[in-house]
């Protein structure tokens, strides 16, 4: 769950299946600008996840939480 590194998934979306909502495009990988190494253009995802897959006991399971998530840290299901 604490890969080493600069990493930029929230950790309680670690495992969590969620659905791609829009593709926003390239940017720079943010782990390599975090250790000033230049930076390869990655693809940015907003995925949407359903708050009751991520938190059991959500008050609203129903309602949703998006996050902006990098091509390299999503897994296909």
């Amino acid at each position: 769950m604490r890969p080493p590194g600069h990493v930029r998934t929230p950790a309680y979306l670690r495992g969590k299946s969620g659905a791609v909502e829009r593709v926003l495009g390239p940017f720079s990988n943010p782990e390599q600008l975090a250790y000033g190494h230049a930076a390869d253009p990655l693809p940015l995802y907003r995925v949407r996840f359903r708050l009751g897959d991520v938190w059991p006991d959500a008050e609203t399971p129903e309602d949703t939480l998006d996050a902006e998530i990098y091509a390299h840290w999503l897994e296909p299901l």
